[in-house]
């Protein structure tokens, strides 16, 4: 069986490329570098429900994403959340934020405010975080 990532979580979003057992996708909204972590599992909706090998694996991968955030670009605070309200596909959501950013201080996933990416920024923060990340 083939793993598919939930069509919401997919609608908006760019996927990068696969990362330590996980997808790793680029919300289309510029005003936040806001990536997804989607763990590549079936009926696991929060991180306690993963077997340890796999848990310590996505824990990894979600430290490796805020690295390369927090490296490439300079938040003054990275927002990390695995909510799953609305979409029960276990993602995490990795965010960069500043104090001067549209939403701030609220959540990004209640701002209604949305700026697409260019094809020239999309490519360069993709690429960029392949890179880093040895994608």
């Amino acid at each position: 069986m083939t793993f598919e990532i939930h069509p919401r979580l997919r609608a908006g979003a760019f996927e990068i490329g696969q990362f330590k057992g996980c997808r790793l996708l680029l919300k289309n909204n510029a005003f936040f570098p806001w990536f997804l972590l989607v763990p590549e599992v079936e009926g696991v909706e929060d991180p306690h429900e993963l077997p340890s090998e796999r848990y310590t694996e996505v824990m990894l991968a979600t430290r490796g994403v805020s690295e390369f955030v927090s490296d490439h670009f300079k938040p003054d605070k990275l927002n990390v959340a695995c909510i799953g309200n609305q979409v029960r596909q276990m993602h995490i959501h990795i965010v960069g934020r500043w104090p001067s950013d549209a939403a701030w201080p609220g959540t990004v996933w209640a701002f209604d405010g949305k700026q697409s990416y260019t094809d020239l920024e999309k490519e360069k923060i993709c690429s960029a975080a392949r890179l880093w990340l040895g994608i």
